[in-house]
């Protein structure tokens, strides 16, 4: 039975005091909840990963990164390797976030590269996928969706697939306001579980975990988690506040 999933993505937003606080706070509040009925990690900004690390070391709590580069070192400014996440005890990462893809023009093969690498490296990566609004509307969801699982996954042997959690997280859905509704989200996630049957084998697709990404609230969670194929959350704003990422948590099991 895959266990359910809650994860926090901070994006760039609080700072080195408040990240701190945000962190003790949810580690203190899912102590019952977190690592036996439900897995959970946060995932702040680089700059504050240590402290947050820290805040949340006596707890059943997990640290991720927001991104990583491919290459383990070398003359590469400003880019953080697999081997410094890991020695600093980071244990996720998100690889080929929508904001990495369409902000910052990341493709396919680049988000394979860092995916390689941080499984290569020790991390668990978080392959998100997902599509935009054009793209749903001119009906290009599964297309979209199949484009970014086939190539993110490209090279990657059954036995590695186990490392991976993968996240589907609409584009028009994220920051706006608007969700799928949970009939829309299965239908994707059970799209998404066929495709690993047919790239891997239907006991590699049950095992992997999908996450759903795209305006998730206390008030959403509990009846998207009820969708068979739904197995956990990939929080933006909710998870800035404590209250309400707890509730999310709690929702999630």
């Amino acid at each position: 039975m895959r266990k359910p999933f809650a994860t926090g993505n901070w994006k760039m937003n609080t700072d080195s005091s408040s990240s701190v606080a945000l962190a003790k706070g949810v580690a203190d509040g899912s102590t019952e909840l977190a690592g036996r009925a439900v897995d959970v990690a946060i995932c702040p900004p680089f700059v504050y990963l240590q402290s947050v690390i820290r805040a949340v070391s006596s707890s059943n709590i997990a640290v991720g990164a927001q991104d990583v580069y491919f290459e383990e070192k070398g003359a590469f400014t400003g880019e953080i390797s697999t081997s410094m996440l890991k020695g600093i005890g980071c244990t996720y990462v998100l690889c080929g976030h929508s904001e990495r893809r369409h902000v910052l023009g990341e493709g396919d093969e680049l988000v394979n590269k860092k995916l390689t690498a941080a499984i290569g490296g020790g991390l668990l990566p978080i392959l998100c996928v997902g599509e935009l609004q054009s793209e749903r509307e001119a009906r290009q969801t599964e297309q979209v969706v199949k484009r970014h699982i086939e190539e993110g996954l490209a090279g990657i042997g059954e036995e590695k697939l186990s490392a991976v959690t993968i996240a589907y997280e609409p584009v028009w859905a994220i920051g706006t306001g608007l969700t799928a509704t949970p009939d829309q989200a299965q239908e994707v996630h059970a799209f998404i579980r066929k495709l690993l049957a047919e790239l891997y084998d239907d006991e590699a697709a049950q095992a992997t975990r999908i996450l759903y990404g795209g305006s998730v609230k206390p008030g959403n969670t509990a009846e998207l988690m009820s969708q068979g194929d739904i197995d956990g959350v990939l929080v933006g704003g909710a998870s800035l506040k404590v209250e309400d990422f707890l509730a999310i948590i709690q929702a999630a099991v």
